[in-house]
């Protein structure tokens, strides 16, 4: 760490990628309000490359730069196709990046500030499928990212090395159930019952649930008989480069 922050911060230039990339966006949708309440920014090729070609081209170099510069372009993009709105961003992160989130946020809010993006409408999100080498680090950057007024997401809950024990370390805004405890969860007593008990947990913590990977009606329909009324997947809709799609066109 320097006066300046730490040196994978100035790292932040996107044109040293093998792969040009931008993003796609998922719509999350508050189904009790029957609105958009979010999207989620997921990173593709310009010229059609998957989020894993993309991905596989991130070194231990060039990580900084491509988190820093993936939050950038995620921001402008919101910015310029959803105005001021208040549907939420929701930006992913590496858990096991190790940087000072105080100094390597300044891209973040130079981005928004630049976009006229209300810095309130951000979430990150990190996964719980990537073993965490510094569990407690994580803690810190979730607390930070907190205490700067943005949201926070634990993705893959369910799917991963810690789960339970994971959140007894670390508490987020949001918990997205991975969507093997969400598929065909209207056949299954034992998903049914996994749920209500996360159900109950969250509440117990003030955390809102949010059901991914959605694919059928019927796994709506269980998943709000539970109580959860955020969902993503492609029941409601698919990833889309660049587009960020209303509540009107997911319904159609």
């Amino acid at each position: 760490m320097t006066a300046n922050g730490c040196s994978g911060c100035r790292n932040t230039d996107a044109t040293s990628f093998d792969i040009p990339f931008t993003m796609a966006f998922q719509p999350i949708v508050d189904v009790s309000a029957h609105r958009v309440w979010g999207y989620e920014a997921l990173v593709r090729g310009v010229a059609g490359e998957s989020a894993f070609e993309v991905l596989s081209h991130v070194t231990e170099q060039n990580r900084y730069g491509f988190d820093q510069a993936c939050r950038v372009k995620a921001i402008e993009l919101a910015g310029a196709h959803t105005g001021n709105g208040d549907a939420m961003l929701s930006i992913n992160f590496m858990p096991n990046a190790v940087y000072e989130p105080s100094a390597c946020i300044r891209a973040t809010l130079a981005a928004a500030a630049r976009m006229q993006f209300d810095t309130k409408r951000l979430m990150f999100e990190f996964t719980e499928n990537e073993q965490m080498l510094d569990v407690a680090h994580v803690s810190r950057i979730v607390a930070e990212y907190r205490r700067m007024g943005f949201l926070t997401a634990l993705d893959d809950f369910g799917a991963g090395y810690a789960g339970l024990a994971l959140l007894t370390n670390i508490q987020t805004d949001l918990i997205k159930l991975d969507m093997e405890l969400i598929r065909g969860i209207e056949g299954s007593k034992v998903k049914q019952a996994i749920v209500a008990g996360l159900v109950g947990i969250a509440a117990a913590l003030n955390i809102v649930l949010l059901a991914e990977g959605v694919e059928t009606e019927a796994e709506v329909g269980a998943l709000k008989s539970a109580g959860i009324k955020l969902f993503q997947g492609y029941y409601f809709a698919r990833p889309e480069v660049e587009t960020f799609r209303t509540m009107t066109e997911i319904a159609a």
